[in-house]
């Protein structure tokens, strides 16, 4: 019997040096690519590999290495275009442990295509039960065990009969998981890198109309004086803007770095080949007519970029406005928009093509620069998550905006943004009201606030997420060139009482502390500002400064000691300077690029104190402790996996291999997991994503698992968790022998979760038969005498109702939810939201999130609670959560905390299979 395919392990990789290979499994038809592969191989490639010279492979051998079953003997293959570069393979030699080796074409070698396969190899073995590697390494082998070596896995090596043996444990650690991500931060960074910093650039389309796509391109590129070569391309035009032209991309007679396509969009896979055969680096495709357009574009769309990153190139678009790079020694306006800002430390990154020309103007308008910009469009290939990578290592960029319309993979964004914020602020508008031009994919999150719980995944990770525009160019102004402030007191300078109140009140709304305002009348000047501020500056965090004379004054002078006092005094100080908006002349530090230390100016106080309000919060999530992994006693995850294993089933499963990788997780888009209108249940969600384009498999209804609420309380002790005992009863006598055997006093409660949700289901502090019987009749008699009833313990009072739910959310993974049981509250649905797992400080935000958390810390009336509990109870939860991706949902339902203890009172579960690895998840992979 022929071995199945294994098509999910097929994967679009990023290599060190930015570009990009195929990364499948072998087949038999791959006879002629291993030939052509070994031919061109050094004798001391073959030597290391085979111990020995060995010209060619027999054709007994090519069909061994050929020909594998995908679970016993695996190999996996890097591909460029056509070619094999280089092959993995792994043999099992005995229960759990298997030999591995590999190979790549010299011409590719320190490229990390070695490393790539390895992480992937791995991935497949522990697929497959494998759970250790050996190789037999010559010791002057030091490439493959460098590769061996600093992959992060626990590893030991012993020296006999000349020969080195290597031994991996392939237990995915703590090293292990920071050397991929490493790995990946490099290689997208780079591949970014190559994009904005090109020595040569091709226009294909670039035509003799002067209102024309490319010819628009090809100017803006002139105008900026681009630092290398410019080549339009136009199949009859001899020259085009007064630039020679060629006919093709292959006929230019340069190298060509990066090539901008402004084509039909029928003509732009032809034209893709072209930039392959000539070894472009890098594309920019203008042009629209793909995926915005419905299933035919969508088609054309992953062709495109199919075909881009088989040859090695990134892909920037379609239907974008491009990109640029105002490096004095770049200059790169690669763009439609003619109007690009001057020189600044701001990263921009717009997923709408439509909007980039307007914000770019908006940018120029302030007086604001820009390190580096980019519109991905519809984000087939890049997103705004590699321009995270590459912005974090950037030295240019100290601030990056981010105007998003999706989150393509919002698990790895979350990662990213939560690492990069602790050094430089990200500041993101994200909208949710359209999915034109963004790739479609899932569904929408079954989590029932969407747009709270992504703002509260942000806060998380210390994104700075506003409103508008408007807003992010707000923070950004200040965030570029003031420092940070230590707390929130404020301090007001202004020449106008009505400003100054507007000031206070909007510090008021902001939880800002506003220290009474300096009014210095409508008369002063640079003297009285200057003096005020400079003894305002050390009682305070930060200062507004008004000035909005009567009539035109000594501004100059005025602007020039604002700056003074500002720099000597080291503290945010903002301005309401006459009115005007953005990075003025006057209030700058610098000539004509406004340097750090320069003072932001907005059109009102309000809008200063707004800005300023979010850059506080910010500057307050840097100081917090980013936390670590908790470890507690009475976890066994080996347990809680064989349960759930057990729970589902086998014939339940839905494999691994009939699901699509993360790489389609990474396309959800409508307009983003948790953006999305909310769907009703976890069914309807599972139908969604069944039916998502690129999915290779559906997710059958029957792979989904209700457990009892034992089998519940059994997978909750696997982590520490004890839920309290409930017996239901259907009568009053079975209700007083329960409460004889679980302890007096009891309460009795409707059973059923939707009759649970009515007020007055439940009856407390039963402390004797009589009791109960009574209360048992009252409840049949509200409910119905079908209704299902449950005795249990009752907890010591008083105890505040809590609720912890935990959803497996196809964009961003395990989420887990906290708020408060009253009534109220779940009417309100105050609940916070964080991403699984949780570090101790995690849990804290979680508990002091919801508006209603006063009543845990002894505010109106209640006693403090166990707070610290609590919190452990989430870690816990949250640990679960990870290390789980089967459990759909988790509802613990209520729980109780008392001043002394936490309690489970109620658990319910959804179990299913994946359909398809967490985004974020498993070895690099491009989406």
């Amino acid at each position: 019997m022929e071995a199945q395919y294994p098509a999910h392990w097929e994967a679009d990789v990023v290599l060190s040096d930015g570009g990009t290979a195929h990364v499948r499994p072998i087949r038999p038809a791959d006879a002629d690519r291993l030939r052509s592969f070994y031919s061109r191989l050094s004798e001391e490639s073959i030597y290391f590999r085979f111990f020995g010279p060995r010209p060619r492979l027999s054709d007994r051998e090519v069909t061994r290495f050929t020909n594998v079953d995908y679970v016993d003997r695996v190999a996996l293959i890097a591909t460029i275009g056509t070619e094999m570069v280089a092959v993995i393979r792994y043999d099992r030699i005995e229960d759990g442990e298997a030999e591995v080796a590999f190979l790549v074409e010299d011409a590719h070698q320190g490229r990390g295509v070695a490393s790539v396969l390895l992480e992937h190899l791995a991935e497949t073995a522990r697929e497959n039960g494998i759970t250790r590697f050996v190789a037999d390494v010559l010791p002057a082998n030091q490439k493959m065990m460098a590769v061996l070596k600093q992959a992060g896995y626990t590893a030991r090596s012993r020296f006999a009969d000349g020969v080195v043996r290597m031994t991996l444990d392939l237990t995915p650690t703590e090293t292990s998981q920071a050397v991929t991500a490493s790995r990946e931060h490099r290689a997208e960074a780079r591949s970014i890198e190559r994009l904005l910093t090109p020595g040569s650039v091709a226009v294909v389309g670039a035509g003799r109309d002067p209102g024309g796509v490319g010819q628009t391109v090809l100017r803006n590129l002139l105008a900026a004086d681009f630092a290398g070569p410019v080549y339009p391309v136009h199949r009859q035009a001899r020259a085009v803007a007064g630039v020679r032209a060629y006919p093709s991309v292959t006929a230019i007679d340069g190298e060509v770095d990066l090539a901008v396509l402004a084509v039909p969009a029928d003509g732009v896979i032809e034209v893709v080949k072209e930039c392959a055969e000539k070894g472009v680096r890098g594309l920019i495709v203008v042009s629209s007519g793909f995926g915005e357009t419905g299933p035919q574009g969508r088609a054309r769309q992953d062709e495109l970029v199919r075909i881009a990153r088989a040859y090695g190139l990134r892909v920037v678009g379609p239907n974008c406005l491009g990109i640029a790079n105002t490096d004095p020694a770049v200059r790169l306006n690669a763009t439609l928009a003619a109007t690009i800002p001057g020189r600044g430390r701001v990263g921009f990154f717009s997923q709408s093509g439509a909007l980039g020309t307007a914000l770019l103007q908006r940018v120029a308008e302030r007086g604001m620069g820009i390190s580096s910009f980019v519109s991905a469009g519809n984000r087939a290939d890049v997103s705004g998550n590699d321009l995270l990578q590459y912005w974090e290592e950037d030295p240019d960029t100290d601030v990056i905006l981010l105007y998003l319309e999706s989150l393509g993979n919002p698990r790895k964004f979350a990662r990213l943004a939560r690492r990069i914020s602790r050094r430089k602020p990200v500041v993101a508008v994200k909208s949710g009201g359209t999915t034109q031009g963004v790739p479609i994919g899932h569904a929408a999150s079954v989590l029932g606030l969407p747009d709270t719980a992504l703002s509260a995944l942000f806060e998380q990770a210390g994104v700075i997420r506003v409103d508008d525009l408007i807003q992010q160019f707000d923070v950004a102004q200040l965030l570029a060139h003031q420092p940070l402030p230590a707390g929130p007191r404020v301090g007001l300078v202004s020449n106008s009482d009505a400003l100054a109140l507007l000031a206070v009140d909007a510090c008021a709304r902001a939880d800002l502390d506003p220290r009474p305002p300096v009014n210095l009348g409508p008369h002063a000047g640079a003297a009285e500002f200057g003096q005020a501020l400079a003894s305002l500056l050390p009682e305070v965090d930060a200062a507004v400064a008004i000035y909005m004379p009567p009539i035109p004054g000594r501004a100059g002078e005025v602007a020039a000691e604002l700056l003074r006092v500002s720099r000597e005094g080291g503290k945010p100080v903002l301005a309401t300077f006459e009115g005007r908006l953005g990075m003025l002349p006057e209030l700058r530090v610098g000539a004509d690029v406004p340097g750090h230390g320069s003072i932001p100016s907005y059109a009102a106080p309000e809008e200063a104190v707004r800005a300023l309000a979010h850059v506080v919060r910010y500057a307050r999530w840097r100081e917090r402790s980013a936390g670590a992994p908790v470890e507690f006693d009475g976890v066994d995850g080996t347990a809680a996996h064989a349960l759930v294993e057990r729970l589902l089933g086998t014939d339940t499963a839905v494999a691994a291999a009939t699901g699509a990788p993360d790489a389609v997780v990474a396309d959800a888009g409508a307009p983003g997991a948790l953006v999305a209108d909310a769907v009703a249940d976890a069914d309807a969600d599972a139908e969604a994503e069944a039916e998502a384009p690129g999915a290779v498999g559906a997710v059958p209804q029957h792979a989904e698992r209700v457990p009892s609420e034992a089998e519940v309380a059994e997978l909750l002790a696997c982590y520490g968790l004890t839920v309290w005992p409930a017996e239901v009863v259907s009568s009053p006598e079975q209700a007083v022998d329960a409460a004889e055997r679980l302890g007096w006093p009891v309460v009795l409660k409707a059973a059923e979760p939707e009759a649970a949700q009515r007020a007055g289901t439940v009856r407390l502090g039963l402390s004797g038969p009589d009791g109960v019987r009574d209360a048992y009749a009252d409840l049949h008699r509200q409910l119905g005498a079908e209704a299902v009833l449950a005795v249990q313990r009752m907890v010591p009072q008083p105890a505040v109702p809590t609720v912890v739910r935990v959803v497996e959310d196809p964009g961003f993974g395990a989420v887990v939810s906290f708020g408060l049981g009253e009534v109220t509250a779940r009417l309100l649905r105050d609940e916070a939201y964080r991403l699984a797992p949780l570090t101790r400080e995690d849990a804290a935000e979680l508990v002091e999130s919801p508006r209603a958390a006063p009543l845990l810390f002894g505010q109106y009336g209640y006693p403090p609670v166990a707070v610290e509990a609590l919190e452990e109870l989430l870690v816990r939860v949250g640990r679960l959560a990870d290390d789980l991706p089967e459990v759909a949902r988790l509802d613990l339902d209520p729980v109780l905390v008392g001043q002394s203890e936490v309690v489970v009172l109620g658990a319910r579960a959804v179990l299913r299979h994946p359909a398809w690895p967490r985004p974020d998840g498993g070895p690099r992979r491009l989406r």
